[in-house]
């Protein structure tokens, strides 16, 4: 169940996928030539720029499963189904927006040590972000709303304990 007073689950998914992401970000760095010349400010404000990229692309793939599963507390109990879309959307706008930003704007370049898709030419490095970060953020947000649920519990019981004693 989800409690009113309980923080909107977008709150919480921003708040808990910002970190996981510009890591990775940071971490991805040297995987293109573009940040290989940078001074240390303007490739952390580009890692930032990046990071808050990922994050609307994480929170309009959690609307979009959301209109998918007609919830938007899904993160709740997700399904198969649920995630799928959620990691697929992620995914496709990740392919989309590397391909654009790489060959169309030629925002940045990838360096020689970055695999890349055969096809489409994205890096590996920035769709494999979109497999274990969403599913980490997942399963916290899972966590956290078992624990609304938890905290809602005893007080329910307490209040049928109490009717039961008086009868």
């Amino acid at each position: 169940m989800y409690l009113q007073s309980r923080s909107p689950y977008e709150f919480d998914l921003l708040l808990l996928a910002f970190p996981m992401h510009f890591t990775w970000e940071i971490l991805q760095a040297p995987l293109f030539r573009s940040m290989q010349e940078v001074t240390h400010m303007v490739g952390i404000r580009t890692c930032l720029q990046a990071t808050l990229g990922d994050m609307a692309i994480m929170l309009f793939a959690y609307w979009l499963t959301a209109l998918v599963a007609r919830s938007r507390h899904w993160v709740a109990r997700p399904s198969r189904s649920t995630i799928a879309t959620w990691l697929l959307s992620g995914l496709a706008i990740t392919i989309a927006l590397e391909f654009y930003g790489t060959e169309i704007t030629h925002r940045w370049t990838y360096s020689a040590s970055m695999w890349r898709l055969p096809l489409a030419g994205t890096g590996i490095a920035p769709v494999m972000q979109w497999i274990p970060l969403p599913l980490l953020v997942l399963w916290y947000l899972r966590r956290l709303s078992a624990a609304a649920d938890c905290s809602e519990a005893p007080s329910s019981n307490l209040a049928g304990r109490q009717s039961n004693d008086s009868a």
